[in-house]
């Protein structure tokens, strides 16, 4: 009797420990590439620089917005997801139909090696469409990527920086404003608030 509960305390305990064993998660496939961004989108010349008085061109009250990019469903080195949640649908921002819905959610090609993405031309945007009705635009991707260690948060410290410029397909802004498309840039999110 003492050796069967023996071996019952004996087997109790190792599932005790086996159930409490942590199990690691595996990164994403585009791990080095994916986050959270903290951007702004300023309207930008063919050479892709600032237009004099065109930065901040989507006019926000905090210059800055949340942006994503993450893995596709496949979850491979040579595709993924932009994301900008819904913020670049200046219709909806300002609540005013006449605005354009410039929400973007679409897959573009990625260089992992190089940290490098860009779109096919007029690339599906998978983004909504919002409550004026305002389609969304397919969207053109280029220039697309990931500098490490090149940016600064507000604190000082280093973080990540991404950039890219986009064109919409039928963009009703443009060319009246002069600018041929539009650069989007900023710094990896950090999560701490002195840097919001």
């Amino acid at each position: 009797m003492k050796k069967i509960t023996y071996f019952a305390a004996l087997l109790l305990v190792g599932l005790t420990f086996s159930s409490c064993a942590k199990e690691d998660i595996e990164d994403t496939a585009t791990v080095d590439m994916a986050g959270q961004w903290y951007v702004d989108v300023d309207a930008v010349d063919e050479n892709g620089d600032v237009i004099d008085g065109y930065e901040h061109y989507f006019g926000y009250d905090e210059p800055r917005v949340l942006f994503l990019t993450y893995n596709t469903a496949d979850n491979n080195t040579k595709e993924m997801y932009i994301d900008d949640l819904g913020a670049f649908d200046l219709a909806t921002y300002y609540d005013y139909g006449a605005y354009p819905n410039y929400a973007i959610k679409c897959k573009v090609n990625i260089d992992y090696k190089n940290l490098t993405f860009s779109s096919v031309e007029e690339a599906d945007n998978e983004s909504s469409v919002n409550e004026f009705d305002s389609d969304v635009y397919p969207v053109t991707i280029t220039g697309g990527k990931i500098l490490k260690g090149a940016g600064r948060q507000n604190n000082g410290s280093v973080a990540d920086s991404i950039v890219f410029f986009v064109e919409y397909a039928g963009d009703p802004w443009y060319p009246d404003d002069g600018y041929t498309k539009y650069r989007v840039s900023g710094i990896r999110y950090s999560g701490l608030v002195e840097n919001d």
